[in-house]
């Protein structure tokens, strides 16, 4: 500290009072927001600490008193200004140490600190109102939309059931399929809202998890179908039978996923995948996969995938519609769940969707498992290609043991002919081969299954870069495996 007018605090910039004072009480050295707040005619240097807070410092002769303890802990404080009027303050006050000895004041002042937070409470209860009217706005022209909608939906069913020439039922069919369409982007504008305002709640309830993928896949599969597009629907032999969950929630996620893969894809197929993750504490991830063969995106455009009201290019919402909300509200409802969303694509070769979400185990589920149960993705064939005997094998057998030599070396084999399937552009085989990998590597440790994971990923979506550095990461750890056996 230096005395003088001049200190080594660079402080004048401060939005709290800082001044600094010696043991004799004497002020040498204030801020600008200290000089301003205290009015003191001709500056506060000179002047003794006594004079600003003379109910905690008494002055004498070049000295002072005080109960004050000079620490880190904050203190209220009154303070006066020159023209003897004053006013409360929050002061921390410090002693350098040394000799002589230095002190440095630091204050806020309460009554504008007081009056600041009134002004940020005030600015908040005016968002919530807004928000909360928006919301009730909402609501109620959505209600008022949906009135007219299912009026004339419901005219136009009783329509279809006549007797009707062809080119008059045609007109029938588009008014029924935009006033269903009407009805979706209402569902959405509403479920966007509620999430907004923090309003939307889960209900959770036991549900038989391959019933509800069976309403799903029956749901799409005939507008896929028609449409010329092929549709797999595989489920891992580990994905408990019930869950506790949100079954709506899950399958609004699961149908906006496959109505995009359907919007977007002209020619090739759609899957979707069911797998189990983990299971921990009563708590099993379920992770899903939704692979399309269409247009695809660029990486710098994925960002926009998942905002509100955002389509990747303007081109998109004339030739396909919709209102950008769908990917927003899934993303949303997946991270209720505990989950997170991501996609893979490259533009002209398809988009990969996946998402993770926690469910509640069942007390019959909870019984048979364990704790904590890593079960990495169970593997299991696309369509009927089931491969004998490697699915029915008995509990007992080696090969099927992770961690077996039996299984490593069976692992290494399907390995060499996977990568030999990528190679020769096989892709129908390499699947094939990555399905029975997944299966030799039920039970595996985490790390492994996550590689396989993405392996498998990379596979469908005939990433040979990708296939190839998982095919590396996942032999190594078979190798490291080996040295620590």
């Amino acid at each position: 500290m230096e005395q003088g007018g001049c200190s080594v605090f660079s402080a004048q910039a401060a939005l709290e009072m800082i001044f600094e004072f010696d043991e004799s009480g004497r002020i040498f050295y204030a801020n600008a927001e200290a000089e301003k707040k205290l009015e003191y005619t001709g500056g506060l240097c000179g002047r003794s600490v006594g004079e600003v807070f003379p109910g905690e410092f008494k002055s004498e002769e070049n000295t002072f008193t005080t109960q004050y303890a000079f620490d880190e802990k904050p203190r209220q404080l009154v303070a006066y200004r020159g023209n003897f009027t004053c006013f409360p303050v929050e002061a921390k006050i410090l002693k350098s140490g040394c000799k002589p000895e230095r002190y440095v004041c630091m204050a806020y002042d309460m009554l504008e600190k007081e009056y600041l937070k009134r002004e940020v409470a005030q600015v908040r209860q005016e968002a919530e109102l807004a928000l909360k009217v928006k919301s009730e706005f909402v609501a109620n022209v959505t209600h008022e939309l949906r009135t007219p909608v299912n009026g004339v939906l419901g005219n136009v069913k009783e329509l279809l059931c006549e007797d009707v020439d062809s080119r008059i039922m045609k007109s029938l069919r588009m008014i029924e399929r935009c006033c269903v369409d009407m009805n979706k982007i209402i569902d959405n504008i509403l479920d966007f809202s509620k999430l907004e305002a923090g309003k939307f709640t889960l209900e959770p309830r036991r549900f038989h998890v391959r019933e509800m993928l069976d309403h799903v896949k029956t749901t799409h599969s005939a507008k896929i179908t028609e449409k010329g597009l092929e549709f797999f629907m595989t489920v891992s032999p580990n994905v408990p039978e019930y869950v506790i969950g949100d079954e709506l929630r899950i399958k609004q996620i699961l149908n906006n996923l496959l109505s995009n893969a359907l919007k977007f894809t002209a020619v090739g197929k759609v899957k979707l995948e069911v797998l189990k993750t983990a299971q921990m504490s009563g708590r099993t991830e379920l992770f899903f996969i939704v692979i399309d063969s269409g247009i695809g995106i660029d990486d710098a455009d994925k960002d926009k995938l998942f905002q509100s009201f955002s389509q990747v290019d303007a081109s998109i919402s004339r030739r396909y519609g919709g209102t950008g909300l769908g990917l927003n509200i899934s993303k949303q409802l997946v991270e209720l769940m505990g989950g997170n969303i991501g996609v893979e694509s490259q533009r002209g070769k398809g988009s990969t969707f996946s998402f993770s979400i926690w469910v509640d185990s069942c007390e019959e589920e909870k019984s048979t498992g364990q704790q904590m149960d890593t079960v990495r993705p169970a593997g299991y064939m696309a369509g009927e290609q089931a491969a004998a005997g490697q699915e029915e094998r008995a509990d007992g057998d080696a090969v099927k043991q992770y961690g077996t030599q039996e299984n490593k070396e069976a692992l290494r084999k399907v390995l060499s002919k996977l990568i030999l399937c990528v190679e020769m552009e096989n892709w129908e085989k390499a699947e094939m081969f990555m399905d029975t990998i997944r299966q030799l590597a039920e039970g595996a440790p985490h790390e492994v299954g996550r590689v396989i994971l993405r392996l498998k990923m990379a596979v469908q979506k005939e990433n040979y870069e990708k296939i190839t550095a998982g095919f590396e990461e996942l032999k190594s750890f078979l190798q490291a495996e080996e040295v620590h056996a």
